[in-house]
């Protein structure tokens, strides 16, 4: 079996660096396109830092969350005492972090765990994951919390959203406190714009944006996996630097007929999309309000890709913007007020759709 290295994020990972070597003051957003390797950049830089970091790393992608009580039991990892004696819960807590150094989930004991969900209030939780970071500082190293594909807390509610319960968490340990770094990977973009906004985020957070590989990147990637220039050219052509679609591209037999394979099973769910919508109808949410999604504005506002590559963000319908979003087609980036398709493989195919609207 090949092993794809990772590769060339060395501008990402100085910026990481970069801020985990300052105090902590500001939440680090983690954003980009779907499958542009952020998870990947998130656990390799992880393995690679020093022992004066405790990295507590949660994944929620595959968690579904549905409630306060789901989200919690995400966060927490329950430790089994064995033959230990814990005299109280200071030393309990020294105990769960004095030979840590990368963590998945935050470690829980039974101790703490009905103190955690009493009353069904997030501070509970909050106030233990403080005193447990506060003992990582106490042994002499540096707690970094990092939260990837946190827009899955999007429609979580503890008496109002779940997001302004938790960001006001997150401020705590930032900028209040400067105890422990925050970072929160999505690649839903409108997730961050609805952030910024329900959680008074202003001069509080940072972006860092974990892009798709530019076409010299793309070529020395394929190159060191043994790729001719001509097949970079003809992967580039098809897929952009899209990292996932490139080490499918590598571990084939044919690579050309998988590139036009791949082209032409995007055109088809993007037609099936459309088609769905132009027959049946669709509505999306937003805030407290069903808005119905109409074919006619989403082709309208495809058709703007047909010459360009991308377009202004009020550009495009509030309501097709998000479903379109939504549905992993188009990416906003909040820094720019930019849309563009999600690779290079969706531009293709949304021109070559469009052709035939």
């Amino acid at each position: 079996m090949k092993r794809i290295e990772f590769h060339n994020r060395e501008k990402e990972k100085q910026e990481i660096r970069n801020i985990l070597d300052a105090e902590p003051s500001l939440i680090t957003f983690v954003y980009g396109p779907i499958n542009s390797g952020k998870t990947t950049l998130i656990t390799h830089l992880t393995c690679e830092l020093s022992e004066e970091y405790v990295v507590f790393y949660i994944n929620l992608r595959t968690k579904f969350l549905s409630s306060y009580d789901d989200f919690i039991e995400s966060l927490f990892e329950m430790e089994i005492a064995t033959d230990r004696t814990v005299r109280d819960g200071e030393e309990t807590l020294a105990e769960l972090i004095s030979s840590a150094t990368k963590i998945t989930g935050i470690p829980i004991t039974k101790e703490f765990i009905d103190y955690v969900f009493k009353d069904n209030k997030p501070k509970n939780a909050f106030s233990y994951m403080i005193k447990l970071f506060e003992e990582v500082k106490k042994s002499g190293k540096q707690p970094v919390l990092v939260l990837d594909e946190l827009q899955k807390i999007g429609d979580v509610k503890v008496n109002g959203p779940l997001i302004y319960e938790l960001f006001n968490f997150f401020i705590d340990l930032t900028k209040e406190l400067h105890l422990c770094h925050v970072f929160a990977a999505t690649s839903d973009s409108i997730f961050l714009e609805r952030v910024y906004s329900e959680a008074m985020l202003k001069g509080r957070c940072r972006y860092l944006l974990v892009d798709d590989f530019d076409y010299e990147t793309t070529a020395a990637f394929l190159k060191g996996c043994g790729v001719t220039d001509e097949g970079a050219r003809v992967a580039w052509e098809y897929c952009g630097g899209k990292p996932v679609c490139l080490v499918e591209f590598i571990n084939c037999g044919n690579r050309e007929e998988k590139t036009k394979e791949m082209f032409t099973f995007r055109i088809g769910e993007l037609e099936t999309q459309l088609k769905l919508v132009k027959e049946l109808g669709d509505e999306i949410t937003i805030g407290s309000k069903r808005c119905d999604v109409h074919y006619e504005k989403l082709v309208s506002a495809l058709k703007m890709f047909v010459k360009r590559e991308e377009i202004g963000m009020n550009e495009v319908d509030e309501v097709s913007k998000r479903y379109l979003v939504k549905e992993n087609i188009l990416f906003v980036d909040p820094l720019t007020a930019m849309i563009a398709p999600q690779s290079r493989l969706d531009l293709l195919a949304i021109r070559e759709v469009m052709e035939i609207a």
